[in-house]
């Protein structure tokens, strides 16, 4: 890629701007595109063009729908806009020798004495006519004592790391009206304390802390059909788990991004965000995450149709359980082995045929079987229900109705149901109404039961006592 001219150098005020410093640092380029633009009159298609990118993908950066992770895109940004290497945690680049560019090289050879007497100044109490050794002495003292102060500790982080395995875990078994003001109380506390000063490891601490209560928080809105929230929630995610470098967190924000592109019905976003979790450079880290991002990217294959690319990725993520060590946090950040035959019940369903259905019924089997031996407090009222409902299906493609209403029963026993299990039964509902099933007393009678139980009020987003 040719250099870039020194016309195509952004506004000096804009690069010193702490919007642009913090959007770069986090590396938000949806932001960073956007005060381009704003501030430098570069628009989307021509930070395409710098960039080496397509005008489609500057967009969905723009509109939050991607983030742009690889470092020779990052690079490519940092060239094609002209913005110093250190502001995107990159090494200098070989463009950077105008004096106008803001900033000084990571390791400078010598910090120049007006520097320092800048940094005397705004010390309390710095003495500008103590003899110069003292003087020394006394700006080393300050600067240990500035440098000490703290707003965080050992004992504060471990009540937050215990406060988010406790919400995780209860999570998929405590009702969510319940945990809504608990996940919003410790997000908030975390995220004041950041607004403080730390440690550098305190504070990237925080920021994984600040990543899983964001996560909860993007759970809670898509449990609740609201999309934008749980978007907004999950770039949150993406941000803390860049800025800590964690990659348990980087990957499982993947996972979830797949999740709620499937149920809005995009499945090859779906499966593409799935595999870019396990496939980036860095790794999906440990546990079970690799079998839950296979999954999920197998399901989602499955319902788009590619039939021999899905069962190639489901036996891959049987292989990843197998291999897969301790999870680092329990609960909804965890992928135990029932949550993992239910998606292989779904995924079978979706690529069809006698054989296939055959399985399907037997991994959905599989899922309730050990969803019911587990610990009550470990039980997922959600997953088990969609195993159930995975059943109705493989029993209603094999032509049995009655079946298929009697796995049901569970089912329609819950008070309320997620977003996901209400996008389910209305596909059920939706397949009675087809041939050949369509006219049949059984289904027309389970069509209007189904029909009767999606109407029921939805999970409330804010409130504090249990229905």
């Amino acid at each position: 890629m040719p250099e870039p001219s020194r016309s195509k150098e952004l506004p000096v005020s804009l690069l010193t701007d702490p919007v642009m410093i913090g959007a770069c640092r986090a590396r938000d380029f949806g932001r960073v595109f956007q005060l381009v633009k704003a501030r430098a009159g570069i628009y989307p298609s021509m930070i395409a063009r710098r960039c080496d990118l397509t005008p489609s993908r500057v967009g969905e950066v723009i509109d939050g729908c991607r983030q742009l992770l690889h470092m020779d895109v990052i690079e490519r940004i940092s060239d094609g806009l002209r913005i110093p290497g250190h502001m995107l945690g990159l090494a200098r680049r070989s463009w950077e020798t105008s004096p106008s560019l803001v900033g000084a090289p990571r390791e400078p050879a010598e910090v120049p004495a007006s520097a320092v007497e800048h940094l005397v100044a705004g010390l309390p109490g710095a003495d500008e006519g103590a003899p110069a050794p003292a003087a020394d002495t006394e700006i080393s003292a300050r600067l240990a004592r500035h440098v000490a102060e703290n707003n965080v500790n050992t004992l504060v982080l471990e009540q937050f790391d215990a406060d988010v395995e406790r919400l995780a875990r209860e999570f998929v078994s405590r009702p969510l009206p319940l945990l809504i003001p608990e996940i919003r109380r410790a997000r908030g506390a975390v995220f004041r304390l950041l607004e403080g000063r730390q440690q550098p490891s305190q504070t990237r601490h925080l920021y994984v802390v600040a990543g899983w209560l964001s996560g909860l928080a993007a759970h809670v809105s898509l449990d609740l059909g609201d999309r934008s929230g749980a978007a907004t929630h999950a770039r949150t995610v993406v941000q803390c788990a860049e800025i800590s470098e964690h990659s348990s967190l980087r990957a499982w924000v993947r996972s979830f991004q797949s999740l709620a592109a499937y149920w809005a019905g995009d499945y090859r976003r779906a499966g593409d965000l799935a595999q870019a979790g396990h496939s980036e450079g860095r790794g999906p880290g440990t546990g079970t995450i690799k079998a839950r991002l296979l999954s999920l990217e197998a399901r989602a294959r499955a319902a788009e149709g590619d039939k021999h690319g899905t069962l190639k990725v489901l036996a891959l993520a049987h292989e990843a359980r197998g291999d897969a060590g301790p999870d680092e946090l329990p609960g909804v950040f965890s992928f135990p082995e029932a949550k993992q035959w239910a998606y292989a019940g779904t995924t079978l369903l979706a690529v069809g045929g006698d054989k296939q259905i055959r399985h399907a019924i037997s991994a959905s089997n599989r899922s309730v079987e050990l969803y019911q031996a587990g610990p009550e407090g470990d039980r997922s009222p959600g997953d088990l229900q969609a195993a159930h409902l995975d059943l109705a299906t493989a029993y209603l493609a094999d032509g049995d109705v009655e079946g298929a209403g009697a796995k049901l029963s569970e089912v329609f026993a819950a008070e309320v149901y997620t977003a996901s299990i209400t996008i389910r039964l209305r596909n059920l509902a939706a397949l009675l109404g087809s041939e050949p099933y369509r006219g049949a007393r059984s289904a027309v009678d389970l069509r209007a039961h189904i029909q009767e139980v999606t109407v029921r009020p939805a999970l409330a987003s804010n409130p504090t006592e249990p229905r």
